[in-house]
């Protein structure tokens, strides 16, 4: 997982922004890939993502282009050298393994992506691919918006099964009222128990708030004008 130390950007990008687009400089946001290249060994596929539930299969042929050619919001990969990457900041990224790191993948888990199913999706397809059990892998939350600024409306809540006050619809804990029809939600919380009930229970990770740790993260609830982190995971090849 990056952090926004480091890097060539400068301010509001500073300094490891990864994401070109945003209003950094072009030349810039190349030198913090480049960074970024030179520092895990191996080339990230990145994805265009659309906050939905889409999970592809990355190949070599992924890795060589470094950029998926379909909009998706999780990728899987059983080949060496190849890194699932999510970029993010403020969303929740997810990161998975299976038994023996015989397969990983990466999900970007907004909260429409979280309530889309990307995260059981995700489960299904590294299973599929490792032959595994959902109990056999292991997830790993990064940092995201923590549950003390994470504000919504009725509309987040409701997509999660109810406002968050009626034990029967929602978990009460997830949907703290915090303003009149307002809400804190916390959303790792919320991917504990979409993963708990797709039967992942090895979960650590989701204690750091991007918005709360200036120095740090990157966050877009915060400072609207901001660069982007990411969490990659991939397989090296035995003796690496």
């Amino acid at each position: 997982m990056t952090t926004r130390h480091g890097g060539a950007s400068a301010a509001p990008f500073n300094g490891l922004n990864l994401r070109d687009g945003l209003g950094d400089d072009p030349q810039a946001v190349a030198a913090n890939l480049v960074l970024l290249q030179q520092a895990i060994g191996v080339k990230p596929v990145w994805l265009n993502q659309v906050h939905g539930q889409r999970v592809l299969r990355l190949t070599h042929r992924d890795g060589q282009h470094g950029k998926a050619a379909e909009p998706a919001d999780a990728s899987i990969t059983t080949e060496f050298g190849v890194a699932c990457a999510v970029q993010v900041a403020d969303c929740l990224p997810v990161l998975f393994c299976a038994p023996h790191g015989i397969a990983v993948g990466a999900a970007h888990a907004g909260w429409r992506g979280l309530a889309a199913g990307v995260l059981e999706a995700t489960v299904k397809a590294l299973c599929d691919a490792a032959r595994c059990e959902p109990r056999q892998l292991q997830a790993w939350l990064g940092p995201c918006i923590g549950p003390r600024q994470f504000e919504v409306g009725a509309d987040v809540a409701q997509a999660f099964g109810g406002l968050g006050i009626d034990a029967s619809t929602a978990h009460p804990a997830r949907f703290v009222p915090h303003r009149p029809q307002k809400w804190l939600a916390d959303l790792p919380g919320l991917a504990r128990d979409r993963l708990a009930v797709a039967g992942v229970s090895r979960v650590s990770g989701g204690e750091w708030c991007t918005v709360e740790s200036l120095s740090r993260f990157f966050s877009f609830r915060r400072d609207r004008v901001t660069g982007r982190m990411a969490a990659l995971i991939w397989r090296d090849r035995p003796g690496h």
